[in-house]
């Protein structure tokens, strides 16, 4: 195992300052004041998501970056100017999901790349002054657009880190789970810290590695309209107007729904964007739109449309999960 002595995440602005344009800023801003929207920082495969309930104690941050810290976890964002945002609906059988992408140009986005567990020193940029006396250690995943760590101030766990062999794994069990160290993802984009136990689930902080989707390689899932030429760093997720923070079916929130619409409208593809409204107007899609077009565009294709379709029973309040039973 090397030890450099300090972690290399991206500077801080000053306090208060955003680097982030105007409106790049003012959306942030307004998803952090949103309690159920989720938070993911990382890669395909390598991510920390970040979660509050609206009744949870949230502090913000005292260094002026955005952010929120509560008992289970952190966000802190330090965005660059040059900070990407991109607004798109995925659709499958029985619903859909939506995402608002966080990206940087490909140039823009790597972090350390460490190939082995390393040592980093205390983490002088933790969200809260509790934890910055305690060590983090990358493990050395050598991803791209993230640097995955752990953190303790536990003398033994140091100890045993710092002994190396091979490398600790984020699995649900085993010593590592045990001691529960923070889960702490960097970015170019900013840091999400877990607190949680190993075992959360989706409706908190947590962190995930899924060994089987690292070795693919990519940077995002197929799914996901990214344009070429930039890289994912992390995403949110406004409140679902049809689903929990679990995935589990709820009543339809029509306001929601209108919300993200007009997130979509600002942030999303222009042109699928227009794909979509053609389609809820019962219209065709523009001829220049359809296949085969730039690679992946008729798969982006078929999702907007796919998503007007499977939305249009909740608009006109006839969806299953709507119906009276019995």
């Amino acid at each position: 195992m090397t030890r450099p002595t300090r972690p290399s995440p991206p500077p801080v602005p000053p306090p208060s300052e955003s680097a982030a344009p105007g409106p790049v800023d003012a959306l942030l801003r307004g998803a952090l004041a949103e309690a159920e929207t989720s938070w993911s920082l990382g890669s395909f495969g390598a991510l920390a998501a970040f979660r509050r309930d609206a009744d949870e104690a949230a502090l913000p941050l005292a260094d002026g970056r955005l952010g929120l810290a509560t008992a289970r976890g952190a966000l802190a964002l330090a965005p660059p100017a040059t900070l990407r945002l991109l607004a798109y609906e995925t659709a499958f059988a029985t619903g859909w999901s939506h995402a608002v992408a966080l990206c940087l140009p490909e140039e823009a986005c790597a972090m350390a790349r460490r190939g082995a567990l390393t040592e980093l020193g205390p983490d002088a940029d933790a969200a809260r002054d509790q934890d910055r006396g305690a060590i983090l250690f990358d493990l050395g995943l050598s991803l791209r657009a993230v640097d995955a760590c752990l953190r303790t101030a536990d003398p033994a766990l140091i100890a045993r880190l710092r002994a190396g062999g091979k490398r600790p794994s984020l699995d649900s069990g085993g010593w590592l789970a045990e001691a529960n160290p923070h889960r702490v993802f960097l970015t170019r984009i900013g840091r999400i810290e877990v607190f949680t136990p190993w075992q959360a689930g989706p409706e908190g902080p947590h962190a995930r590695l899924v060994p089987e989707i690292l070795r693919a390689g990519r940077s995002h899932a197929a799914t996901a309209p990214i344009p070429p030429g930039f890289v994912p760093c992390g995403a949110l997720h406004p409140p679902h107007p049809a689903k929990d923070a679990a995935g589990r079916a709820i009543p339809f929130v029509r306001a929601r729904h209108e919300a993200f619409q007009a997130i979509l409208d600002a942030w999303g593809d222009p042109a699928l964007v227009a794909a979509k409204r053609a389609a809820e107007a019962g219209r065709a899609p523009s001829p220049d739109l359809t296949p085969p077009g730039p690679t992946g565009r008729s798969r982006y294709l078929r999702a907007a449309l796919r998503a007007a379709e499977v939305q249009a029973p909740y608009l006109r309040g006839d969806a299953p999960s709507l119906r009276p039973h019995g």
